[in-house]
């Protein structure tokens, strides 16, 4: 039977408030231990301390026994510790199986990260299209009413002035908006033209 791998890891947690992110690490730390894989031998807690921006930051200190060391690739990727650290055995001896599973494992795993992170991109790059077109919509609809400039267009859409001065650019290089004297208008003619076609 293979030698079992004492560990160091570190797990920490920034959030806020303070009793949040104090309930959570005690949550995370349990769900580790009703981990079959994994046994807690010792743990010691940080105090929190407050960041910038009114967040919380904790941390705690584990040291823990596992099986193998596909358990290692696998605490990693489950609870994401900031620092890994083995303390015995010196010399890990590892069969080339035992290898060759760790990596697939470690392949597995990153290909399933590399799906979730693409599937984001998609549904992010559809919420900013569909974000676009409603702040064109409304913008339309604001402009309709009456000209305005820019501090008040982005007290309307609640959209920053910079942010807001880049999106009417584009609606003026479509010629959908004109912009006289730092107000800007709709172009009626452009937009009749729009809802016809």
């Amino acid at each position: 039977m293979p030698e079992k791998i004492i560990c160091r890891a570190v797990i920490e947690i920034l959030g806020k408030p303070k009793e949040h992110v104090e309930k959570s690490m005690k949550d995370y730390l349990q769900k580790i231990k009703e981990d079959q894989r994994y046994k807690v031998l010792r743990e010691e807690f940080a105090e929190l301390k407050k960041q910038d921006d009114d967040l919380w930051a904790t941390f705690t200190e584990l040291e823990m026994e596992l099986n193998e060391a596909q358990d290692m690739t696998s605490f990693c990727f489950d609870y994401m510790p900031s620092v890994i650290e083995i303390i015995s055995p010196a010399n890990l001896v590892i069969s080339e199986k035992d290898l060759s599973d760790l990596f697939n494992d470690l392949q597995a795993r990153l290909h399933q990260v590399d799906m979730i992170a693409k599937q984001l991109k998609m549904e992010n790059d559809g919420l900013k299209l569909n974000m676009g077109r409603m702040l064109k919509n409304y913008l339309v609809v604001v402009l309709g009413r009456g000209d305005f400039d820019l501090e008040q267009l982005s007290k309307y859409t609640g959209v920053s002035e910079d942010k807001l001065g880049d999106y009417l650019d584009k609606m003026i290089d479509e010629g959908l908006v004109l912009m006289e004297k730092g107000i800007y208008s709709l172009n009626g003619e452009k937009l009749k033209k729009a809802e016809i076609s």
